[in-house]
């Protein structure tokens, strides 16, 4: 009986640790911030991509910059008890989505909340992100659309190694 009381308090600690861990925004933050920098990879098709990280506004942003044709803004930040995301997208609307980090804090996951100058001839909206940190010099980015048809969905993958 005490040898299972004490596995059942090591299992309760490492939850809490974990529960923790996935719901700290501003650890998430922080962790998010080691991106800073410049990236190349290629996307779902093969296509040549460059991405660019950089904190602004005294540390309390990070802007990611997918840089092409369509060149899109992604802002990280804390809003309070949240870490945030506006998206400003090629499709001229700018989703928000609520972050949580995984329990290693390699996986962050980015959920629609709402958005801005989404309109009905418009394609659709970013829905979701994932952002997976594979070591320092490697993540990948898996972006979700959501089309105005709901039953429509375009899935893209990045894969990024650090430049600089």
């Amino acid at each position: 009986m005490k040898s299972l009381r004490m596995k059942f308090t090591v299992f309760a600690v490492l939850c809490a640790t974990a529960a923790c861990a996935q719901s700290d925004p501003h650890a998430a933050f922080e962790k998010m911030k080691s991106l800073e920098g410049t990236w190349a990879g290629k996307g779902s098709e093969g296509q040549p991509l460059n991405v660019a990280f950089r904190a602004t506004s005294a540390g309390s942003a990070l802007m990611s910059e997918i840089q092409g044709p369509e060149d899109m803004i992604t802002m990280f930040h804390l809003d309070g008890g949240r870490l945030m995301m506006t998206h400003y997208c090629g499709a001229g609307n700018q989703p928000r989505m609520v972050g949580t980090m995984s329990a290693d804090g390699k996986t962050f996951t980015f959920d629609f909340l709402d958005a801005t100058n989404v309109l009905s001839s418009q394609a659709g909206h970013m829905q979701r992100l994932v952002l997976t940190m594979l070591d320092a010099n490697h993540h990948t980015e898996e972006w979700f659309f959501q089309a105005k048809d709901e039953s429509m969905h375009h899935h893209e993958t990045f894969d990024l190694q650090r430049q600089q």
